[in-house]
């Protein structure tokens, strides 16, 4: 299963439905999320939603034509960003819109989301986050979920870790140093 397309049952069908969407508006988009931890390596991560990140300029067509291709547009509780749920199997679709700003009210990210095409999107199909974008936006959220899933990524992609570090420097250092300490964790644990 090497692309979104390529997941099973309810949530290909979900993917094929988001690629229509792409293709009408003529965008692109990634999935990032616990799908794409699970993409890219950690098997044991397990999600019921789709995270996808699209181009800011693109996120009000997205939802118009998502409106009429089976989805329904939910309503966004205040300071979230949009959401939609596939009517056909339930599945809840979260929106990353570029230039949003991930963390929580006490603690936002000293980064914003890039633009889909920086971290690995092509028009008009769903494709899955890079893996170096993927733990930037993990750390960028700042919660313990995602830093769990950034330790269970180096866990399985070790060959990986100096490319990673220095596309975390090259975003914000505040992302290398919890990189540092996460690796540090993870080598406390193996060692045991």
């Amino acid at each position: 299963m090497l692309e979104p397309q390529d997941l099973p049952g309810r949530y290909g069908r979900v993917v094929q439905a988001i690629d229509r969407v792409l293709a009408a508006c003529d965008c692109e988009a990634v999935v990032g999320g616990g799908w794409a931890v699970w993409r890219h390596g950690y098997v044991g991560r397990i999600t019921q939603d789709i995270d996808i990140a699209l181009p800011q300029a693109s996120v009000t067509q997205f939802l118009q034509s998502a409106a009429v291709a089976g989805f329904e547009v939910l309503s966004p509780a205040e300071s979230h960003w949009p959401k939609l749920r596939h009517k056909e199997t339930g599945i809840e679709v979260d929106i990353l819109p570029e230039g949003g700003r991930p963390g929580t009210a006490t603690r936002p990210a000293p980064s914003t989301i890039p633009h889909p095409a920086k971290m690995g999107a092509a028009r008009g199909v769903l494709r899955y986050i890079a893996l170096n974008s993927l733990i930037e936006l993990k750390l960028a959220a700042g919660r313990l979920r995602d830093e769990a899933d950034v330790v269970e990524l180096l866990r399985e992609n070790r060959d990986r870790i100096e490319e990673i570090r220095a596309h975390l420097k090259s975003v914000h250092p505040s992302y290398a140093v919890r990189f540092n300490e996460l690796l540090a964790q993870l080598d406390d644990t193996t060692a045991e």
